[in-house]
């Protein structure tokens, strides 16, 4: 493989941020804006699009810790970086395929849904940042992931 390709987590996990957040905000407008009814549909198909990428980047997190060195202190913060990536693909794929059913339901029902499926995306993005607050602590405390510059 080329260097440029290793790791590759660094490379995935801003997409499923930038996705879960959007729908986030997109479901939010939803709810302030009832009769635009495509934005509940778009915040559907970006919750879709960030648990998926979501999966890849844990797989790849996953994968590229192997490789890296990681010094003792962080350790344990990379356990816990692990565990809520964990918590949050779990959640975003869960909150994802609940969606997939919403239209489903009745017209009734879908209103009744929308107000705790937006607290619910909501509450995911708290997992999210939980998440990438430790991914961030790895890098920028512990220089996890990170080349050392060479001089030339």
């Amino acid at each position: 493989m080329a260097d440029w390709t290793q790791p590759l987590h660094p490379l995935v996990v801003h997409l499923p941020i930038g996705l879960l957040a959007s729908a986030a905000v997109i479901d939010l407008a939803g709810l302030a804006t009832p009769s635009r009814r495509a934005l509940p549909n778009a915040a559907t198909g970006l919750y879709l699009a960030g648990a998926a990428t979501l999966v890849a980047a844990y797989v790849t997190g996953r994968a590229d810790a192997t490789a890296l060195v990681v010094p003792g202190p962080a350790r344990a913060l990379v356990d816990e970086h692990w565990t809520w990536a964990w918590r949050t693909t779990l959640f975003f794929c869960m909150l994802a395929v609940g969606r997939l059913g919403l239209p489903l339901a009745s017209p009734a029902a879908q209103r009744r849904l929308r107000l705790p499926l937006a607290a619910a995306g909501l509450l995911g993005l708290v997992l999210l940042f939980q998440t990438a607050e430790r991914g961030g602590r790895l890098v920028y405390e512990h220089g996890v992931g990170v080349a050392a510059s060479r001089a030339p």
